[in-house]
């Protein structure tokens, strides 16, 4: 008997496969200051979207038992709350009922990584905005606890803070610095590092790592490796150099440097001083080399001089604020960073955060959730849209961030 040509229908269930999300490594607000986080509630007298904190004042001492005043400045920063992020995502109600209505946590979940991963990255560029001082070339790998302990001891020599020195790096630095310990006789540490393959606690410091390091591109002189000959400085009232201009350039390039790229001062020009940071107090020669920050873009004229304005002020004469141990003065040399991902050492807290609570969206359902996995602070809120016969569901935070620069130094990471 032959089978008949049956018409049958194939259906295909959607169903929910439990997986767990590819969340990212979120170190950045775990390790802020949340001091000021919701500033807006707790300072009742503050208005506006900044809040303001000090910052230590500074002194110098004289030689004398006589009394010589000195002015007394009160130094603040600030802390602005600039950045939003908000995912939104609407459906009409007959795919709501039969799509959708089950899914709608795991829609939720979703739109939490995402939102928690925008202010991860964000964050992360802390440690390039607000340094000046850095370790390392950007073109060396750190693969060893012994460049571990220059990076702690040269973040150190400059002064810093005896609490809470914490050091943020790539996720696959670990893997090669936790190898070369093993090859070291030294049982116990091998031990517990073998069977993390964590760095954990190392002199003094605690290490962390994330894969959402902030990526600075460098202009065209750190990314080719040219050598900046100073020509002149100009000064601020102290006598601080505020901005260098430089020769060596290539001619009328646009891209010459980048905001926020890096450089330090060479040693061994001939017929020049070898520049070094004073001691933050104390003021006393250190060994960490004079490095500085760019605060704009500058491009190169005809002839290869190109204008930088630096920070920090690097001031050589006597005061409150001096923190060079001799002038800048025509001839010498820098060398600028090729571009990196940034690492951070900080210590004393100095990385703010501020995260307030966005308000009710009443008459639509709300409700401001702490993400477990990532510290974020989300609002999320839904509602019939009413004229397009649909439901809308929205996720969005606000937030803001900032560094003390002097108790915070970057870690130049190759980008590779």
């Amino acid at each position: 008997m032959a089978i008949q040509n049956n018409v049958l229908q194939q259906v295909k269930t959607y169903n929910e496969a439990n997986m767990a999300l590819l969340l990212n490594m979120n170190v950045w607000l775990n390790l802020a200051n949340m001091k000021f986080r919701h500033f807006n509630d707790q300072i009742p007298t503050n208005l506006g979207s900044s809040v303001s904190f000090d910052i230590p004042t500074r002194f110098i001492t004289s030689n004398t038992l006589t009394p010589a005043f000195q002015a007394a400045v009160q130094r603040i920063q600030n802390l602005t709350v600039d950045q939003k992020r908000s995912i939104s995502y609407a459906f009409d109600s007959q795919q709501y009922i039969f799509n959708v209505r089950d899914y709608m946590d795991q829609f939720g979940r979703s739109a939490m990584a995402e939102m928690s991963a925008a202010i991860e990255i964000d964050l992360g560029t802390v440690a390039s905005y607000n340094t000046y001082r850095y370790f390392g070339d950007g073109l060396t790998n750190i693969s060893t606890s012994l460049q571990l302990d220059k990076l702690i001891e040269q973040f150190r020599v400059f002064g810093a803070a005896k609490n809470d020195t914490k050091c943020v790096l790539n996720n696959l630095s670990y893997p090669n610095i936790v190898n070369s310990n093993l090859s070291q006789f030294a049982q116990m540490r091998n031990d517990r590092e073998a069977l993390s393959w964590e760095v954990g606690s190392f002199n003094g410091c605690d290490f962390y790592r994330s894969n959402l390091l902030h990526r600075h591109v460098a202009g065209n002189v750190g990314n080719d490796g040219v050598t900046l000959t100073v020509v002149s400085v100009v000064t601020n009232a102290d006598g601080g150099v505020i901005q260098i201009t430089f020769s060596g350039a290539s001619a009328s390039d646009a891209d010459a440097i980048k905001h926020y790229d890096k450089a330090t001062f060479n040693d061994g020009v001939a017929g020049r001083n070898n520049l070094r940071f004073l001691t933050y107090y104390g003021h006393f020669p250190s060994e960490a080399p004079v490095q500085f920050r760019v605060e704009a873009d500058a491009a190169s004229d005809v002839t290869g001089e190109v204008t930088v304005d630096i920070f920090p002020p690097l001031q050589a004469a006597s005061g409150a604020f001096q923190n060079i141990n001799t002038e800048i003065v025509a001839g010498m040399q820098v060398t600028f960073l090729p571009t990196h991902r940034c690492g951070l050492i900080m210590a004393g807290r100095p990385f703010y955060v501020a995260m307030p609570t966005l308000p009710s969206t009443n008459p639509f359902p709300s409700h401001t959730a702490v993400d477990s996995d990532t510290g974020a602070s989300i609002r999320m809120y839904s509602g019939w849209l009413i004229d397009q016969a649909a439901m809308g569901t929205f996720h969005d935070s606000i937030w803001g961030k900032t560094g003390v620069d002097d108790y915070m130094m970057m870690v130049a990471i190759p980008d590779s």
